[in-house]
């Protein structure tokens, strides 16, 4: 690690201080990502991603690797997956093991692996391999999502894949469940449209509310019989729904699809509670805005967004001035929120905010922390995120030439 007092400004709060988390230069990149369940419960662990970008890494990079950061051993880093192909973990909820994926599939065959590892690196087993078509289905699963998300329970893992065969267009994408105690895995849900899901189980602990994911859909995306993307999203936009993972309960999250507000395609759980926050892009008579939404999960009426009958939304960003948010996260207990700001062809710029009563008060407290002077490019989003405790910040930036993990200290002060 490296102390980087040079990335604090004037306007930064005192008592702050800046990290860098990887310095290795041989690295072509390391990422940390906003969404992933890669943090212990007590925020002295989490998981970098070694060789890697903002939508993932070569599979196939001998240096594609995972380590876990113990902070309180100065940040130091210690190797927790040593395959090649390592993908999508999971931090377990009691923060004992981490559960991740090797990904060794192809158009129409190879296979996937389930694993699990202690998270001192002791004690590595396979769970189960699938290397053959998803149980009751004709589809084999290829081309998997980078990020995995499992239950509050530890029980179950979801991860999104391309289930198309090389012919069928459009090709379908879909939603596997892997039960890790009885070692089955189910598909369920699939289509065209879902080609860019990110999956998020709900942090809730209660039993009902655990099982819910919240899951993103691409209208109008196109995509090639081969799974090439080339239009992510066209139309209305996106939205953003909930689903049990046994498939059933589709709802809809009130954003965007109505031709006026679009979601940007980031959202995450307000901690463990049952709201959602997203980010949106909305023209106003000021010009252009991106807003930070909440909102609650109703039954779906026709994929129409904020039109949905019942739709419960706050305007988390509506007393900012001129709002221009990008990405997000929240503390486990839901009372912060960090998120990055415009202007980006500036280096951007990284906010500590405070949420108050669910679907009723505004973002307050805002705090400028830092620019963490990022070209900002696709592959270097500074995607902050918490620590669960709240009491630490992390981001990426490529500000040193090469993108690079870091860790703001000290915000249980600002």
């Amino acid at each position: 690690m490296k102390v980087r007092p040079d990335l604090l400004d004037e306007k930064s709060p005192k008592g702050i201080e800046v990290v860098q988390l990887t310095t290795d230069k041989g690295i072509p990149s390391s990422h940390l990502y906003m969404e992933a369940q890669i943090f212990t419960m007590d925020s002295k662990h989490l998981l970098l991603h070694q060789a890697a970008t903002a939508h993932g890494g070569s599979r196939g990079d001998p240096k594609h690797q995972y380590f876990r950061c113990d902070i309180e051993d100065n940040c130091s880093l210690h190797p927790i997956t040593e395959e090649l192909g390592a993908w999508a973990p999971s931090v377990s909820p009691d923060g004992k093991y981490v559960y991740y994926f090797v990904e060794e599939t192809k158009l129409g065959g190879g296979k996937l692996t389930l694993k699990r590892v202690n998270l001192d690196g002791t004690n590595r087993r396979t769970i189960m391999v699938l290397d053959s078509t998803i149980p009751d289905t004709k589809f084999r699963a290829c081309q998997f999502y980078g990020l995995s998300t499992i239950s509050s329970d530890g029980k179950r893992l979801a991860i999104s894949c391309f289930l198309g065969d090389g012919k069928m267009d459009p090709p379908p994408y879909g939603l596997l469940i892997f039960d890790m105690e009885k070692a089955t895995v189910a598909l369920v849900i699939h289509g065209p449209t879902w080609c860019n899901m990110h999956s998020q189980y709900c942090r809730s602990t209660d039993p009902e509310e655990s099982h819910d994911v919240l899951i993103q859909e691409n209208h109008d995306c196109v995509v090639t019989p081969k799974g090439k993307v080339t239009t992510l999203c066209a139309g209305k936009g996106a939205d953003i729904h909930l689903i049990r993972d046994d498939g059933t309960s589709f709802h809809t999250m009130p954003w965007g699809r109505d031709g006026v507000e679009r979601c940007q395609g980031h959202q995450c759980w307000r901690g463990r509670t049952t709201w959602g926050i997203t980010s949106t892009g909305t023209r106003t008579e000021a010009g252009h805005e991106a807003q930070l939404i909440e909102g609650k999960a109703i039954p779906d009426r026709g994929h129409i967004g904020l039109r949905t009958p019942g739709a419960i939304r706050n305007d988390l960003t509506r007393e900012f001035p001129k709002p221009h948010f990008s990405h997000f996260a929240t503390d486990i207990a839901g009372k912060r929120l960090i998120t990055d700001s415009a202007p980006f062809d500036k280096g951007g710029r990284i906010f500590l905010a405070d949420l108050g009563e669910p679907g009723k008060d505004p973002l307050t407290n805002f705090r400028y922390l830092l620019n963490p002077k990022s070209s900002c490019e696709k592959i270097a989003h500074i995607h902050p995120f918490l620590s669960p405790n709240g009491s630490m910040g992390f981001f990426n930036s490529d500000e040193s030439g090469i993108l690079q993990a870091y860790m703001i200290r000290g915000l249980d002060q600002a």
